[in-house]
């Protein structure tokens, strides 16, 4: 009887751990590595492997971030990623980054990434940054951040940030998946296509038909 306790205890063990592991960012990887084969039809959650003897250096490679962004935009910003569309070799390693340029009040707006936790390190100039926790609560943490500073934006939750100085601002934000997606809250709301309903909008702002109007005119 007692061994048979230890077996049903090691079974829920171990189908606990499996558990976790499966609601990791990204799934690990069984083999050094898995460039992606983005001329590959096959259909995967993530991207099918190039064959290892096609691989090349280039596979693991990105020049670029040292150049600026265009930031001449209505929000003054402009993103530069590095993930897995840019860089093969990042399939199935849970990671990727972004340079991101503000200009003068520019303002990365508020938005997620569904996929990924995101830890940002200011290399140049002043940020305002913030996010809101997850509903009842809806709790605001903000920061202002300068150079060398660090900031993390846990998985999912609305963020933003915001240029506050009066010059131009750069930082290089990390991210937990080689695939993070970003869903901007406007773009989404109002510029839906095809667009969310009116009554929809207006009820959940609880402002008048023709505000939704205006403001969908707009994306």
């Amino acid at each position: 009887m007692g061994a048979m306790r230890v077996l049903l205890l090691a079974a829920a063990l171990l189908a606990l751990a499996c558990s976790h592991g499966a609601t990791a960012s990204d799934p690990s990887h069984l083999q050094d590595f898995c460039v992606a084969d983005k001329m590959s039809q096959v259909r995967v959650n993530g991207l099918a492997c190039k064959d290892a003897k096609e691989v090349v250096v280039e596979d693991f490679f990105f020049s670029g971030l040292h150049v600026a962004g265009n930031t001449s935009n209505k929000q003054g910003v402009a993103v530069t990623p590095v993930n897995v569309a840019q860089v093969g070799g990042l399939n199935t390693l849970g990671i990727s980054l972004a340079r991101i340029d503000y200009a003068p009040s520019g303002l990365n707006p508020p938005h997620t990434h569904p996929r990924s936790t995101e830890i940002l390190t200011v290399i140049e100039g002043s940020l305002e940054v913030g996010f809101v926790t997850s509903n009842p609560d809806n709790k605001h943490f903000t920061k202002v951040l300068n150079k060398g500073d660090v900031f993390v934006f846990p998985k999912g939750l609305v963020h933003y940030q915001f240029n506050n100085g009066a010059t131009n601002a750069v930082a290089i934000a990390a991210l937990s998946s080689q695939n993070p997606g970003v869903i901007t809250i406007a773009n989404a709301v109002f510029g839906a296509k095809p667009s969310i309903p009116d009554d929809v909008i207006s009820k959940a702002f609880q402002v008048q038909k023709n505000t939704v109007d205006f403001i969908q005119a707009q994306f």
